[in-house]
């Protein structure tokens, strides 16, 4: 049976640093897809509403979710509005489900609040929904202090982080499992021991073999 794995950008992105990742899944046994929304002009909620319709044409009988970032924010959106999806398992990369400490530091200015945008409505400043255990759910968070969040708030970013988003704000009730890697927010998308955990989990539903669960 065909699997397909549909890649979901984060903040400020356009899908073209997904490309790396989309490489080695289909490596080891997936056709992928990559799903591109406009992460500042519209909120969570309604680019996940773009998403269900997008999934909705692709011809997969199975297919996972990998997300990155605010996008898996807009994943937790999609099954709460949208539960009625195909088959398959969900991993989130990096991503700041219980809001993030880097964007409530951006949005107490006006550029912050501008540049942020409609990422903040029930998302980047928490809110989103919760995660409904309808299937497998891996979450990995990276702990390489390297990124934007030590940028916007020096030395006030909680730790651990991955440079931009803390590990507390990527746990989930609910999740499969939890597995933290050595590795920075965007990092993570480029490094091939991420790449081969998130095939493992949408082969196998868990992260085996990996250390820090």
């Amino acid at each position: 049976m065909e699997q397909a794995a549909v890649l979901v950008h984060g903040l400020w992105m356009t899908g073209l640093e997904m490309v790396p990742l989309a490489w080695r899944l289909r490596r080891c046994g997936f056709k992928t897809h990559t799903f591109h929304y406009p992460s500042v002009r519209r909120s969570p909620r309604e680019n996940a509403a773009a998403l269900d319709a997008w999934l909705r044409t692709l011809p997969e009988p199975v297919i996972h979710l990998v997300a990155h970032s605010l996008g898996g924010i807009v994943v937790l959106h999609l099954f709460d509005a949208f539960p009625a999806q195909k088959p398959g398992r969900v991993v989130l990369l990096g991503s700041p489900l219980k809001g993030s400490a880097a964007a409530a530091r951006l949005a107490r200015t006006p550029w912050g609040r501008a540049i942020l945008g409609r990422s903040v409505e029930q998302g980047l400043l928490g809110g989103a929904p919760r995660w409904h255990g309808a299937r497998d759910l891996g979450i990995i968070a990276g702990t390489r202090p390297l990124g934007v969040g030590a940028l916007v708030a020096p030395g006030r970013l909680p730790r651990p982080n991955d440079g931009t988003v803390e590990l507390a704000a990527t746990r989930c009730d609910g999740a499969s499992e939890h597995l933290v890697m050595r590795h920075s927010h965007f990092g993570m998308l480029y490094a091939r021991d991420v790449a081969d955990a998130v095939c493992r989990f949408l082969h196998h539903g868990r992260f085996a073999g990996e250390a820090g669960r």
